[in-house]
């Protein structure tokens, strides 16, 4: 590699992993960008597609691409990043993006899977955590909500590919949500029912994992909020806002207030 393509992939880096402004402001325009994509397949999940949607599609799927292969690029183990959730995730919806035109609705609404990616970079969360006072105040809250969020999403699509037009009523993105929700939420009104093994192995799977992620998100909300702050002795992340001394090893503390300087 040339001193020129290292210089070039130092600065890559730099964009992605680095401490500096312009980093940050990268940073921040990935998660917008994030979010501009996630809001949009939800938009349309429910929507044919007509041309003017496959071609946003290829699109979308160029700048994801690009954004994989920029990360895939500066990577020091590319094997091990491979293998993280969130980029076996971008495969899929790259996969999707591409395919869908030839293999229908149903797995085009997979692409809001995509949703896993948002606030779940170690960067991302570190630039958060420092400039956004109410991000400080409530991350397990927001963090819980958007697992949940992306579950329903997610397990909307699944149900809408796996058993949709073969289970009475399910024939739309609409109703596989309204199934998901209430399956999700045991409300279950018996106007959609799964009639096969498949499809109430399916609504197990979102009883179970759906009301575990309901009650994660209801005791962020309603426990008393942790502060964020490694223990130097034994490494503990999480104490109680006016902790002097480490529950865990009994060191002291000296966790910064929003009036420390």
């Amino acid at each position: 590699m040339s001193s020129s393509d290292q210089s070039f992939h130092d600065r890559v880096r730099l964009l992605y992993e680095g401490r500096s402004k312009r980093a940050t402001r990268f940073r921040y325009g990935l998660l917008i960008f994030d979010a501009v994509t996630i809001v949009f397949f939800l938009a349309t999940a429910a929507m044919p597609l007509a041309p003017w949607l496959v071609a946003a599609d290829v699109l979308l799927a160029v700048l994801i691409l690009a954004d994989f292969a920029g990360r895939l690029w500066i990577a020091e183990n590319r094997l091990r990043h491979m293998l993280q959730i969130y980029v076996i995730v971008d495969l899929m919806v790259l996969v999707v993006l591409v395919s869908a035109p030839f293999l229908g609705q149903g797995w085009a609404a997979l692409r809001v899977i995509r949703a896993l990616r948002l606030v779940h970079s170690y960067h991302l969360l570190h630039d958060l955590r420092r400039d956004v006072r109410f991000f400080r105040l409530h991350e397990d809250a927001i963090l819980a909500a958007v697992n949940l969020l992306v579950f329903i999403f997610a397990m909307t699509a699944l149900v809408l590919v796996l058993r949709g037009g073969q289970e009475p009523g399910l024939e739309t993105y609409v109703d596989a949500l309204y199934f998901t929700v209430t399956t999700l939420t045991t409300t279950g009104y018996g106007d959609i029912l799964m009639t096969t093994g498949t499809g109430r192995i399916l609504a197990v799977g979102i009883m179970v994992i759906g009301v575990a992620l309901f009650l994660r998100l209801a005791r962020a909300i309603f426990v008393p909020a942790k502060v964020r702050h490694k223990c130097p002795e034994c490494g503990l992340l999480k104490h109680d806002p006016d902790a002097i001394h480490c529950k865990h090893c009994g060191h002291d503390l000296k966790i910064e207030t929003e009036g420390a300087g």
